[in-house]
């Protein structure tokens, strides 16, 4: 128990915020015998009336995009009536030094298996059937069953968790139960959009450049919606945008070695500010037409540390007009 402790404190510290509830790790059965391991706020059966899920990065570091939800819903003065639950899309440990953040345990028997990053589009387990949206759907009720006061839900990923959500939107089915879902893209790599149409030129010279993930051609059965269905579903959420202002360029704080540079994802924009620009002037102009909003936090660069738990990020996370929204 001090060794998990210290784990937890130290990880705190890397992360550059400060230690709010503790953290403890609970599993999600998937049906059969797979799990989704997550942190979680508090035990169940806590009264709590909201439910954050944040999802991690490509590094699959939970422990620090948990510490960053719940340094946001503290000083939003939510950490109160808030769960905050960070799942671990667990890779096999063969896999996971390509994508493995210090403090986070590795995959245990009867967990969940994914090849990096591929359960960011939705990508199937490995060792099982589920996909990576049919996990969520999952999670979302057995939490609910698990924290019976809980009546909405909001689903924010930065970075990879950002592609995660916002692919993942469009094939998205809410548990009975929900009051609510609103879900929170932050500082994806790429987005998928939703026809052919995009911000930059040079479609003609990039073969494939609308097929999943980055558009919805040749969509995966298993995703269990076609492409109109989903984009109909995406226009119908409630979905806010946040992008870091200074996440842009190639410097030190952008992660740029992350940033995605086929042709199809520069069709898109250079850097992950311009794409969440144009991804929002996309969605204003041929998806919702005015229902999400983008917020531009200043200040930040590719951190979650500084991303989540900013004054203008608030009212994305936790509705309303937030503080500083």
């Amino acid at each position: 128990m001090t060794k998990y402790l210290s784990v937890l404190i130290v990880s705190a510290l890397l992360s550059g915020v400060a230690l709010g509830a503790p953290r403890t790790i609970d599993r999600a059965p998937l049906g059969g015998v797979l799990n989704l391991e997550y942190y979680v706020s508090a035990p169940p059966g806590a009264d709590v009336t909201t439910i954050l899920i944040a999802v991690h990065g490509y590094t699959r570091d939970a422990n620090r995009t948990f510490d960053a939800a719940q340094a946001a819903a503290d000083d939003a003065g939510r950490g109160g009536d808030t769960l905050i639950v960070a799942p671990i899309f667990q890779v096999g440990v063969a896999r996971a030094a390509k994508c493995r953040f210090h403090g986070v345990p590795a995959a245990s028997a009867g967990d969940a298996l994914w090849r990096c990053g591929d359960w960011a589009t939705g990508g199937q387990a490995e060792n099982g059937p589920l996909t990576s949206f049919a996990a969520m759907d999952r999670l979302q009720a057995v939490l609910l069953t698990r924290y019976p006061a809980a009546h909405d839900i909001t689903i924010a990923g930065f970075s990879a968790g950002g592609q995660f959500v916002q692919h993942y939107v469009g094939f998205a089915r809410p548990p009975a139960g929900v009051e609510s879902v609103r879900y929170v893209v932050a500082d994806p790599s790429e987005f998928v959009y939703f026809d052919s149409w995009r911000p930059e030129p040079g479609a003609a010279d990039c073969p494939g450049y609308d097929d999943w993930k980055f558009g919805t051609e040749n969509l995966p059965a298993n995703l269990g919606r076609g492409a109109a269905a989903a984009r109909a579903a995406y226009a119908a959420a409630a979905v806010q945008y946040i992008e870091g202002a200074l996440d842009t360029g190639r410097g030190k704080g952008t992660a740029y070695r992350l940033l995605e540079t086929n042709c199809a994802a520069e069709l898109e924009g250079p850097y992950r500010l311009q794409r969440g620009q144009a991804y929002a002037v996309y969605d204003m102009t041929r998806l919702a037409k005015g229902a999400h909003r983008l917020t531009i936090v200043p200040g930040c660069a590719h951190s979650v540390t500084c991303v989540f738990p900013a004054e203008g990020a608030a009212a994305a996370l936790f509705g309303g007009e937030g503080k500083g929204g």
